[in-house]
């Protein structure tokens, strides 16, 4: 008899097989009971007709509650009318644990109860298809850029400073010494890209903000490709070639996961390159087309972003931002140095930045100029330092939040969907 997962059990058709469950839901109409199981892979109806098997097995499955566990044992049969389009005609049922008083119910619950049982709120099919969906995601991110020769690098996570001048960052201590969680592995990346040429990170990353918004995680995950002998014009033809693959490959291999989200296919349908692309002046002309006007010199918030993308169908770049509130290590545009060659990709739908990117300053005498102005220590950069004075050259990146595009991609009022146990505000639990 074959022991099998719900995710290959349509090559069983006709088969017995067996398989280690717990029971979602179930109903009877008297001589017949209808079973509906999941095993992490996937889910089934289990059909048991009274008058075919053994009363022990009959009384078994009356015994059943939610998110009881159990083997199972049936005969796997084709059904058009079910969502996997197969179904088993069981014929033995071993319980391992019957379940009692399980939480969360087929009723409405509150966001907070949901949250506080996240670990069991987990086994709700949406909640599944979205981690499915993460899932593929990060595999298709690693096939884009291995695929393309470059070399996955971990930067460290404690750190001994800032990577953009901000405070808000997570300080612990490292033995003696003053460290802090990491906000991006970028800088360490660019050493990387000095050595490797082209390489990507993906880890961890904290900012310690305030923020209660519904694209704000307090722990999230940062892809972080560096690129040696890359301007700001390829990094972008990169940045949209990778959006773009992604996305298909979600449509290509999650199908079933976004119809039980319910995800509007024809929006991500669009997501192909070539994406549009305007600088921060024509932003600002558009804004004030739809009555939000803002001064030359201030950043954008999330309402504008939502504003701008609500004019494209797809991804949009915003370009050459003021250099007066971006980051100190961006390039200034040679032909007019109070913006720097940099890029936001806003996510259509409402969904803001998805990727912010930059050539980076390669000019020692330029970067000294920064760290001044930002009154960044000289000796806590000094290595980053060395980077441009010994082999500088031309070099780019980007850094990309998994768990924005993921609700992007999902369809998600809130990123606190997005990855299985969230770090938010006022959450630290479970």
């Amino acid at each position: 008899m074959a022991k099998v997962d719900l995710a290959t059990i349509g090559s069983c058709v006709g088969q017995t097989v067996t398989f280690g469950g717990w029971l979602t839901r179930k109903r009877s109409s008297g001589k017949i009971q209808f079973l509906q199981i999941r095993d992490g892979t996937g889910f089934i109806q289990g059909v048991l007709v009274k008058a075919e098997v053994e009363e022990a097995v009959w009384e078994r499955a009356g015994q059943l509650t939610q998110e009881s566990s159990l083997y199972v044992t049936g005969i796997v049969r084709e059904e058009p009318r079910s969502p996997s389009g197969f179904e088993l005609s069981i014929t033995g049922i071993e319980i391992i644990q019957i379940a009692k008083d399980y939480p969360i119910t087929p009723k409405e619950h509150g966001v907070d109860f949901l949250m506080d049982h996240r670990h069991l709120w987990l086994r709700a099919p949406r909640q599944r298809a979205i981690l499915r969906i993460r899932a593929e995601i990060i595999a298709a991110i690693q096939r884009f850029f291995d695929e393309r020769g470059f070399t996955l690098v971990d930067p460290p996570i404690l750190t001994p400073s800032s990577c953009e001048g901000t405070t808000n960052l997570f300080h612990t201590k490292y033995f003696d010494e003053d460290a802090y969680l990491t906000q991006s592995g970028q800088l360490y990346m660019e050493a990387a890209a000095m050595a490797l040429g082209k390489v990507y990170s993906f880890g961890p990353t904290f900012r310690a903000e305030k923020s209660k918004t519904r694209r704000h995680l307090i722990e999230f995950w940062m892809i972080e490709p560096e690129m040696a002998f890359v301007d700001h014009e390829e990094s972008l033809n990169i940045q949209e070639q990778f959006i773009g693959y992604v996305v298909e490959q979600v449509l290509s291999r999650c199908s079933a996961e976004l119809a039980v989200l319910e995800r509007d296919l024809a929006a991500l349908e669009r997501v192909k390159p070539p994406f549009p692309r305007i600088t921060y002046d024509e932003a600002l002309d558009l804004l004030k087309t739809v009555g939000m006007e803002l001064p030359w010199g201030e950043d954008f918030g999330a309402p504008h972003e939502t504003a701008i993308a609500e004019k494209f169908d797809r991804p949009v770049f915003i370009t050459h931002y003021p250099a007066s509130f971006k980051a100190f290590y961006m390039k200034p545009d040679p032909n007019r140095p109070e913006v720097v060659l940099c890029a936001d990709m806003i996510a259509p739908e409402g969904y803001g930045e998805i990727i912010g990117g930059s050539q980076r300053i390669d000019d020692p005498i330029l970067l000294e100029q920064r760290f001044a102005q930002h009154e960044l220590s000289e000796e806590a950069y000094g290595w980053y330092m060395d980077l441009r004075k010994y082999g500088s050259v031309p070099h780019s990146g980007f850094g990309l939040g998994l768990e924005r595009v993921v609700a992007w991609i999902c369809g998600l009022d809130h990123v606190r969907e997005t990855i299985a146990f969230p770090r938010t505000l006022y959450r630290l639990y479970p």
